[in-house]
């Protein structure tokens, strides 16, 4: 904790004193306001009427005794990170409410920024949340933030391409299936492999998908055990290294994220994504794709072991250090209730934590059954980016040693271990 505080203290004294401001303003009816700083969502369709998205929920739950009003972090989750980091650092009492990435839940709540949740109500508020998103909202066995929405990663294909290629899609396929059907059939793999946390996604799937783990005994903190340096590291490392040498890799591999592998994708080359569950929604209105748009799971990293999708989503925290934690944390409820997370699903295409809000009518209508089915299963499956307060260096360190993907090979996890293990001893810098 001390050493977080360090490191972003320097930067709190400035923000602390523009969000007093903030801090002080009303919402002009008497009420009281509460603040929810909301990582960004998709535009609302033509045509939208009304409050879309998270400020579509702060809407409905908006009650007589307090306003909830919405504020944008960056869309990068690194920055919002930093962003929410320094002003509660600071004990900025302008922020009530925050979306939370998972992967730095244990971070934040470690730090003491975020207000415990009452053990009654977070039983209620995880009734019937998949287990997947339920472990990443959780902290040293405790619940320590909401799920509002849970997201995963398909194997998204070109039906043609998977007919032609002899693939049955019905069964679990590999990566070597699809990159040398691709490779085999002039069509392309996309993945995200730029230098960032999309990139550690990645990353992580593949080894969690060959068995292993990136670091374990993560309640050991900076003492950790680094685990990359192991026969799934050294089958992930396979993977990525096979990909980049393909004709299968889209030309931008090094910078590919999850909006620049759509375009591919949508062309003649399209074969095969791996991707967040917006790509059903994305592709809706172009019917010469949507009609050849076929999902199954997530790529085994090697037969004989099943594969261990991404897990992504938002979860809502409050800030320990608001004056309004009893209106706060009354508003977690409606926030994350059921029905929220269903419309708010049939808005942007951002899946439910929730298992009762995949029969809610309103995502039933939007979506295919199977569909949420996979999406569901997926979610439940999940492997989880290592949940640990040290993940950001973690993360960062993986993303120095393993990039670009074409220079990846069998000695990457051995260099990624001992770099891992001297930035979370300190004696080296990201």
């Amino acid at each position: 904790m001390s050493r977080f505080r360090r490191m972003v203290t320097g930067a709190a004294g400035a923000v602390l004193a523009a969000s007093v401001l903030t801090a002080c303003g009303g919402s002009g009816s008497g009420k009281t306001e509460l603040v929810w700083y909301t990582n960004p969502d998709s535009a609302p369709p033509a045509g939208f009427k009304g409050a879309f998205g998270q400020a579509g929920i702060a809407a409905r739950c908006s009650t007589d005794d307090y306003t909830i009003t919405t504020q944008q972090l960056p869309g990068d989750a690194s920055q919002q990170r930093i962003q929410l980091a320094r002003r509660l650092a600071a004990g900025d009492k302008g922020i009530d409410l925050m979306s939370l990435d998972p992967v730095f839940v244990a971070e934040f709540s470690n730090a003491g920024f975020l207000a415990d949740i009452p053990e009654d109500q977070a039983a209620d508020l995880t009734a019937d949340t998949l287990a997947g998103a339920k472990d990443a909202a959780s902290w040293d066995g405790k619940l320590v933030t909401a799920p509002l929405w849970a997201n995963t990663q398909l194997l998204w294909y070109r039906k043609s391409l998977a007919e032609k290629a002899g693939l049955d899609m019905t069964q679990p396929v590999t990566w070597d299936q699809i990159i040398d059907a691709a490779a085999d059939n002039d069509a392309t793999v996309g993945v995200q492999a730029n230098k960032y946390e999309g990139y550690s996604v990645w990353i992580n799937a593949l080894i969690q998908g060959a068995g292993g783990d990136i670091v374990s005994d993560v309640e050991k903190g900076v003492d950790a055990k680094i685990d990359v340096n192991s026969a799934a590291g050294k089958a992930a490392a396979g993977v990525i290294e096979k990909l980049a040498k393909s004709p299968a890799k889209m030309p931008d591999l090094s910078v590919s994220n999850e909006g620049t592998v759509l375009g591919p994708f949508a062309s003649p080359k399209g074969g095969f994504i791996v991707n967040w569950t917006f790509i059903f929604s994305q592709y809706k209105a172009d019917k010469t794709v949507s009609k050849d748009l076929g999902f199954t799971r997530y790529p085994r990293t090697t037969a004989d072991q099943p594969s261990r999708p991404p897990l992504g989503g938002i979860d809502i925290g409050v800030n320990d250090a608001t004056s309004h934690k009893t209106e706060a944390l009354d508003a977690l409820t409606c926030i994350t209730s059921a029905e929220n997370q269903a419309q708010y699903a049939a808005e942007t295409g951002n899946m439910p934590s929730s298992s009762a809000a995949y029969d809610d009518p309103v995502l039933t209508k939007a979506y295919p059954a199977d569909l949420l089915e996979a999406f569901q299963s997926s979610i439940e499956d999940a492997g989880p980016r290592p949940i640990t307060p040290y993940w950001s260096d973690i993360s960062s360190s993986l993303q120095s040693t393993w990039h670009p993907a074409s220079a990846v090979s069998p000695s990457t996890p051995g260099r990624s271990a001992r770099f891992i293990k001297d930035v979370l001893d300190g004696s080296k810098l990201l």
